[in-house]
């Protein structure tokens, strides 16, 4: 188990990398597994690196996938490397910077999947949670990319209707993956989202399934019954300084 400042951050298994202790970490994956045809590679950007849970998940499941994962705190990544090294040929690649500013810098580079897993202790920054920022996702997403959102929340679930209103705003296809309770907006714990602008309703169908058969109680959210979840919650956007 990883902890950083109290907070459970990773969990890994370096024998084990199917392994996927955390709920939060097993839908993201279950994202990543509706994707593309099982084992095809994919062209992956992971925002937040933690102790590369996800990353080793891909490596394992989807040998060949090109892995870039951006994490600001070096000392962080060499710790982890470290003490959890990464198997040879694992295709993942590690850059020191801020996640935003890493998006913002990057030209040509195009990935199926961009997964926002980036946190300042239990709260996602509010530079990577903007409508704003969702748009320079978008230019760095192919055309039937899939971008990921690991949103931690507590009742009554308002950054998980934050977040899914900023979404909506920005791509066509927005669902989202959770235990019953954090949908009722009775439990401290994680929603996932996954978004992109043209996600098929056999993907979804087959999300479904997946957390059918998870052993917490989870349940997929997309379409009306999402945007009664969002209810009055309204799109976040950056925060500009006043001028005078």
């Amino acid at each position: 188990m990883f902890v950083v400042d109290g907070v459970e951050q990773s969990y890994v298994d370096i024998r084990r990398p199917r392994y996927l202790y955390h709920v939060d970490v097993r839908h993201i994956a279950s994202i990543i597994d509706t994707v593309a045809r099982r084992g095809a590679p994919l062209r992956v950007l992971h925002l937040g690196g933690g102790a590369l849970t996800v990353p080793r998940y891909v490596a394992a499941t989807r040998p060949g996938s090109v892995q870039w994962v951006v994490e600001r705190d070096a000392a962080l990544d060499a710790y982890i490397r470290k003490r959890l090294p990464l198997p040879p040929g694992s295709g993942i690649r590690t850059v020191t910077a801020d996640a935003r500013d890493a998006v913002e810098a990057m030209n040509d580079e195009r990935f199926d999947l961009v997964i926002n897993d980036v946190y300042d202790g239990a709260t996602m920054p509010g530079n990577v949670a903007s409508v704003e920022f969702a748009e320079l996702v978008t230019r760095v997403l192919e055309p039937a990319g899939t971008y990921v959102v690991n949103v931690t929340d507590g009742p009554p679930s308002l950054q998980s209707r934050l977040q899914a209103a900023t979404l909506r705003v920005v791509f066509p296809d927005v669902w989202a993956i959770g235990e019953v309770s954090m949908f009722r907006g009775r439990k401290y714990g994680n929603v996932v989202f996954a978004a992109g602008r043209s996600m098929p309703p056999v993907r979804l169908a087959r999300l479904v399934r997946m957390a059918e058969r998870d052993e917490a109680r989870v349940r997929v959210v997309a379409g009306p019954v999402l945007d009664r979840f969002i209810g009055p919650a309204q799109p976040r956007r950056d925060v500009r300084a006043s001028r005078s």
